[in-house]
């Protein structure tokens, strides 16, 4: 099994939704795959897979070999970060052993929960997974999902302990001191998350790009290209237009019904279904999530659309 131990590459990586059958009781290759080659066409630096976003805590271990495999035949060139969902170590190199066979020679690392507040502990976890899968490490703080929180110098002590780190992803709210304390203490790059809401400040403390599930992807490469090529100004002239959709996606408890349910909008997925314990979402509020993609840059809703029916 080969394994990359190379920083992640700045840009915006796309974090895959996991679209589902209408009633949610198995997963649609067929809207994943369209899914990824929509970010391949817009540009994205790679993709995220079983995160957050792809529900993967929810999905049996052959689901999970599923969405990896539709996910590496549907792109043959975007590298990948495969997430990790448990927090136990023995737990998270299982999960991990399950699907690495499918991705040899794709694999930018292995996206692994934070699990201790403890620097060493959380080191030694870390080295552990690295070390048994024999992958580089990719590390996320999103203490709302783990239920673990550590503070910003302690994670910096941690990842610096640990060789096999080629990134972290921060959602540490608020995540934009986390990403400066980060950014000033470790030597591979941070991402920001939390569905883009605090990009422009991330970018302006030095992070080296987005790894989240905005449904606008196009938004996010637009921002961090203008920042790339004219800094704060530029980028805040580009961004403003997409925040008013980040805020109203970003909506604890709803946020990926809503995500999904744009995906479906825009002509990249099937349905909308999620799985348990997602709450419904009232059907006005689905009225507006439509508003706001028609009031967002581009032909977001028609533009994706045909390029679904073209792949």
């Amino acid at each position: 099994m080969s394994s990359s131990r190379e920083p992640l590459s700045a840009g915006v990586w796309g974090v895959l939704a996991t679209p589902l059958s209408a009633d949610g009781s198995a997963v649609d290759t067929e809207s994943l795959a369209r899914q990824v080659q929509h970010y391949a066409r817009i540009g994205a630096t790679g993709l995220t897979v079983l995160g957050v976003f792809g529900e993967a805590a929810r999905l049996t271990p052959d689901e999970r070999r599923t969405v990896v495999e539709t996910v590496v035949a549907a792109d043959p060139q975007l590298p990948l970060v495969v997430g990790v969902s448990a927090l136990e170590t023995d737990a998270a190199c299982a999960e991990a052993d399950n699907v690495l066979d499918l991705v040899d020679g794709r694999l930018a690392g292995l996206m692994v929960q934070v699990a201790s507040p403890d620097p060493a502990e959380l080191a030694r976890q870390l080295t552990t997974v690295a070390d048994r899968t024999g992958q580089g490490i990719v590390v996320q703080d999103y203490p709302i999902m783990s239920g673990v929180s550590i503070a910003a110098r302690d994670l910096v002590d941690a990842v610096r302990r640990v060789h096999a780190v080629t990134a972290v992803k921060s959602e540490s709210s608020p995540s934009p001191p986390a990403v400066a304390e980060l950014v000033a203490g470790v030597e591979v790059p941070v991402f920001g998350g939390l569905g883009g809401t605090c990009l422009l400040d991330e970018l302006a403390v030095g992070a080296a790009g987005a790894m989240t599930g905005f449904s606008v992807p196009e938004g996010l490469l637009a921002c961090v290209a203008a920042y790339r090529s004219g800094g704060f100004g530029a980028a805040r002239d580009v961004w403003r237009d997409y925040l008013p959709l980040v805020n109203f996606e970003f909506q604890q408890g709803i946020a990926l019904g809503l995500r999904k349910h744009s995906l479906v909008l825009r002509g990249l997925i099937r349905h909308d279904a999620v799985r348990p314990p997602a709450r419904a979402i009232p059907p006005r509020i689905l009225e507006l999530l439509a508003e706001h993609l028609r009031s967002t840059p581009g032909d977001v809703l028609e533009g994706a659309a045909a390029s679904g029916r073209e792949g």
